[in-house]
């Protein structure tokens, strides 16, 4: 076990000690040096989503909040009409963003379980001309689940219209390839499936949206467009970077290449997920979603039937044994959400299974 517990969150993720290391060393952000790791970055991440013919990709400072935010205000004009199909809390703050940006905004609502529709999509486009963009979450991860990345973009493409997605838990080990799903701009960050520390998030855009989208940004720190043209002329962020937030990222794609990328990543991912379900059902404890919608990103679990289960009380033993888990997002349920990324160390998931037994033994000796 490592010096600190686990964390089985979708993000701040455990990362490697190699990836710890590399932000040990100090940077000038106007070093050539330190240009070319953020050169190397943006190269890898647009190879990873096969990108590079058609799309920029943009780093941003700060959460993937902020990438996300940066990406809705500059891609979708002060004029333009968002569609957001949402079924958890990441879709929500996607729709409550576009409204403090000033940009009209519809929502499609799905229970917490249910995945996001297509032909929703369709009807909606088709019966609201005035939509230039849909905002999809690919992973919502308040429940944990995937919704149908590629049918929504092929019916957004159909219909003319721009896609903005936010694929905060899903790049790196789902499967996204400009090549094949068309898409305005793509959002996530360095804390999740890449696995390095948060700090930067990033989008990939379409060059020519890019292009037409001067002057559409509310906010100078997160103009994506800025942002590029004056990496373009000097390779240099306008502002201070994380720099050490910056090289960890770089050390952690350098991993994640020599893994196998994508689909080493995501097989692992998968094989974590398989774990967790049947060793969590093992022990009574059912996962929220059906199997078909389920990512192997983040399981919902039905709190324990135990008159003595508290989330917190239950958090705090199952950190003593070394593994944090993170708290429920739906609104109706009381739940508990069990991460699959990371490196999880020699026990792997079923170190945290056996930790949950542990506690739940105790509560049910307790009772």
């Amino acid at each position: 076990m490592s010096d600190s517990p686990y964390l089985l969150t979708p993000g701040p993720l455990t990362i490697s000690l190699r990836t710890k290391q590399a932000m040990l060393r100090d940077w000038g952000s106007w070093d050539a040096d330190f240009n070319r790791i953020t050169s190397r970055i943006r190269e890898r991440l647009l190879a990873i989503a096969n990108a590079a013919d058609s799309h920029e990709c943009v780093p941003m400072q700060g959460s993937g909040t902020f990438a996300v935010e940066a990406a809705l205000g500059t891609l979708v004009p002060r004029d333009g009409h968002v569609l957001v199909p949402q079924n958890g809390a990441y879709c929500l703050r996607i729709a409550r963003t576009c409204r403090i940006l000033g940009r009209r905004v519809t929502t499609i609502d799905y229970a917490e379980d249910a995945a996001v529709r297509a032909e929703d999509v369709d009807r909606a486009l088709g019966a609201d001309a005035s939509i230039t963009h849909v905002a999809l979450v690919h992973c919502e991860t308040s429940a944990g689940i995937l919704n149908p990345l590629h049918a929504v973009a092929e019916v957004v493409a159909r219909h003319g219209r721009r896609l903005i997605v936010d694929a905060m838990s899903s790049f790196g080990a789902l499967e996204i390839d400009a090549r094949r799903t068309p898409f305005d701009a793509v959002v996530a960050s360095s804390g999740k499936c890449l696995e390095g520390p948060p700090g930067m998030g990033f989008v990939i855009a379409r060059r020519e949206a890019l292009e037409r989208a001067e002057g559409n940004s509310h906010s100078l720190a997160m103009d994506l467009h800025d942002q590029w043209v004056y990496m373009k002329k000097t390779t240099q962020w306008r502002f201070t970077p994380p720099t050490h937030v910056v090289a960890a990222f770089d050390c952690a794609i350098e991993q994640y290449l020599e893994e196998g990328g994508r689909v080493a990543r995501g097989a692992r991912y998968a094989a974590n997920c398989r774990t967790l379900i049947d060793g969590m059902g093992n022990l009574g404890l059912r996962s929220f979603l059906p199997a078909a919608v389920q990512a192997p990103i983040i399981v919902t679990f039905h709190a324990p039937a135990n008159p003595r289960y508290e989330f917190k009380s239950f958090y705090n033993a199952v950190k003593s044994r070394g593994y944090i888990l993170y708290p429920g997002k739906l609104t109706t349920l009381e739940t508990f959400r069990v991460g699959c990324m990371g490196q999880l160390g020699e026990r792997g998931i079923g170190g945290a299974v056996d930790a949950v037994a542990a506690v739940l033994a105790e509560m049910s000796a307790a009772a």
